[in-house]
């Protein structure tokens, strides 16, 4: 049963209740996503197109989860086959689209007017502030996000007078997600994950969530984790399941590794105006459903777009990555 938001009580006893003992957590994408059951709510790390973990998303799709709830910070399209399926029918963000030369989502709109889909919309800082109130394990966290705002009557916050100051300040409810789904450059086999660049909200998702899948461009030692500690920024006790997975986040980015493949997007997009929902479904047989492994889906892919991605993603960061 999904913890209700603020309810710090329960979500501090499951967090206590998880196996603090090291194991070997390395598993394939379907065993992990065997974690996530009907009903959960689903945290997403990355941000928009960055370290998004299509692997795990593309699996649940497989495996038919159905009355999920979507969090992320941003989102780019990846909710879309989702909606489609019928597999979630909440929606938590502060935006979502495939970007600014796209506009808003398409397939958002159509699922929330015709009310089959609820979406919960909140400023990008307020809920970060959710997913930290969950990591702290406290019920809310006070701000000045969304004061004088319309968002402030729309996801459940609050308001009260500062206690020391009289002033009014907002109080956002602590979210607690049944799963966190995150991608990470390195993981060793205990779980202890590094992340190159910035690592948006994924430390607060993966100490708020009960169970904590994670793929892993590359799979490293335990002595390489220890030779070089202050690398980690998720620790292996919050980790649940590993799973190897090289451009596990295309046609998205991980930095220093690969960047975004906008023309795919551009290509999506205009699938989505030639065909409408019909085109997303196309989308879905190609890439969700069609392949029956990873490796299946890369070869979806123009190698040579690959590489050209992996160059541009060198030469942003100088040379090689960490």
């Amino acid at each position: 049963m999904s913890i209700r938001p603020a309810d710090f009580i329960e979500a501090r006893r499951r967090r206590a209740a998880k196996p603090k003992g090291a194991r070997d957590k390395r598993l394939d994408a379907a065993e992990a996503v065997r974690l996530v059951r009907d009903g959960d709510v689903i945290a997403i790390g990355g941000c928009c197109f960055s370290r998004t973990p299509m692997l795990l998303l593309r699996e649940i799709l497989r495996q038919g989860r159905t009355g999920l709830t979507l969090a992320r910070n941003l989102m780019a399209i990846e909710p879309e086959p989702f909606l489609v399926a019928g597999a979630a029918h909440t929606l938590i963000t502060s935006w979502m689209g495939p970007g600014l030369p796209w506009g808003l989502s398409r397939v958002l709109r159509h699922y929330v007017e015709s009310g089959q889909v609820r979406f919960e919309e909140w400023s990008h800082l307020g809920l970060g502030l959710r997913f930290r109130a969950g990591a702290m394990g406290v019920p809310f966290l006070p701000t000045l996000t969304m004061l004088g705002s319309d968002l402030l009557g729309v996801g459940g916050a609050k308001t009260m007078a500062c206690p020391f100051t009289g002033e009014t300040v907002a109080l956002v409810p602590a979210l607690f997600p049944d799963v966190a789904l995150l991608h990470v450059h390195r993981a060793d086999p205990l779980g202890n994950c590094q992340i190159d660049g910035y690592v948006h909200m994924d430390p607060d998702i993966a100490a708020a969530a009960t169970t904590v899948l994670v793929t892993a461009e590359e799979l490293i030692s335990e002595e390489d984790t220890r030779r070089h500690p202050e690398r980690t920024v998720i620790p292996g006790l919050l980790v649940d399941a590993v799973v190897e997975a090289p451009f596990g986040a295309f046609p998205g980015e991980c930095y220093g590794l690969y960047e975004t493949d906008f023309g795919f997007y551009d290509a999506y997009a205009a699938r989505l105006a030639a065909k409408g929902l019909d085109g997303v479904r196309e989308f879905m047989d190609e890439y969700i459903y069609g392949p029956a492994t990873h490796a299946e889906y890369l070869a979806r892919f123009d190698p040579t777009v690959l590489a050209r991605q992996q160059q541009y993603a060198r030469e942003l960061v100088g040379g090689e990555p960490l």
